[in-house]
């Protein structure tokens, strides 16, 4: 199975000038817990940003969320995989790397889709894999709890 058999299309996105509070709102109205973060200059990936981001980034940081931009805290060159990797290449990033999201984008850097652990359970893994990746990418969880 290839990347862009499960990834969600078309994922929404907002450009690094953005600020944490405009960021946040388009996750409340799209129910998404990550927005890809466009280079307005190049429209290429330049980073992502979750909603732990926003929380520890800006509200913990004491930051002001209408003048905080994305540019600031959002993590910059994130692991991203190709529509036609094997999805196995996804599921080991996450593993390896203890992420549940990982972009997907073209030839030319431009986001096209995003995979999450929910695209991989629902559309893609045998049971199995999908328990290994999802033990894997809890393991920052548990660390960062304790």
């Amino acid at each position: 199975m290839k990347c862009k058999d499960v990834m969600t299309k078309n994922p929404k996105s907002a450009s690094s000038s953005a600020s944490a509070q405009q960021a946040a709102q388009l996750m409340k109205q799209e129910n998404i817990g990550i927005l890809p973060v466009i280079d307005e200059k190049t429209q290429k990936l330049a980073g992502v940003v979750t909603d732990r981001d926003l929380c520890l980034g800006v509200i913990a940081s004491g930051k002001n969320p209408s003048e905080a931009k994305l540019s600031e805290f959002m993590s910059k060159n994130p692991f991203t995989c190709n529509p036609e990797d094997d999805l196995q290449k996804a599921e080991q990033y996450m593993k390896q790397h203890h992420v549940g999201r990982i972009p997907v984008v073209d030839q030319n850097g431009t986001c096209i889709g995003i995979i999450s652990q929910a695209d991989i359970a629902i559309k893609g893994a045998q049971p199995q894999a999908f328990y290994e990746t999802f033990r894997e990418v809890a393991k920052r969880s548990t660390r960062a709890a304790a």
